[in-house]
């Protein structure tokens, strides 16, 4: 493997860059609390080291190559990014019906549903896949056996945005106090339920590259 230092670099850069990733981390953080932020950390961390393995396996390639598994993957996704994106919106709307008794009750409902939620968020996006089978082969030495550094490049990838992601979400949660303020909670769901609307429709939109 080459170059790992700049390989490292590379990663954090990606992994800080606003994505569907921070979206779902920042709404459940918000309204889940700090263990509904760690949750869909721990879903989309089990993502990548499904596609960590799908690259080492070949799958990814197979993905990216066929446009028709391809098309599949991206349409599912886009789709289950916009689903989000709706129920964002529309809990929003039913959001004064609710009851203060019954936000407890919706919290921890929410928490449970965290996992699931950075799990598939990551899971169904076909440009992860694409990263680990265009940006990591740069770092092989050519004609080298690629099984050994795509295992540690996918480990490196994934430890790096579990430390970034803790961070993010003890940050959000240390400004709790004016995160949980009523209209700030309802522009972050606003604004949170928009860009993932915005993240589905890019990536419905999106022609494949082959």
């Amino acid at each position: 493997m080459e170059n790992f230092y700049m390989f490292v670099l590379m990663c954090i850069f990606f992994i800080i860059l606003p994505g569907p990733d921070t979206a779902i981390t920042t709404k459940n953080t918000v309204t889940a609390g700090k263990s509904g932020g760690l949750k869909t950390l721990f879903g989309i961390c089990c993502a990548l080291l499904i596609h960590t393995s799908a690259a080492v396996l070949g799958l990814s390639a197979i993905i990216v190559k066929s446009a028709l598994i391809f098309s599949v993957f991206k349409y599912v996704g886009a789709v289950y990014l916009i689903y989000l994106g709706v129920k964002t919106l529309w809990s929003l709307k039913n959001k004064e019906v609710a009851a203060s008794a019954e936000m407890n009750t919706k919290s921890k409902f929410a928490s449970k549903s965290c996992f699931k939620q950075g799990f598939l968020t990551n899971l169904l996006n076909p440009k992860i896949a694409i990263l680990f089978l265009t940006f990591f082969p740069q770092f092989v030495d050519p004609g080298s056996n690629t099984f050994l550094p795509f295992v540690i490049m996918g480990t490196t990838y994934t430890v790096l945005t579990i430390l970034w992601s803790v961070l993010y979400v003890h940050l959000i949660h240390q400004i709790s106090n004016f995160m949980k303020k009523p209209k700030t909670q309802n522009i972050i769901e606003g604004l949170t339920g928009t860009i993932l609307i915005g993240f589905g429709i890019r990536l419905f939109l999106e022609k494949a590259h082959h």
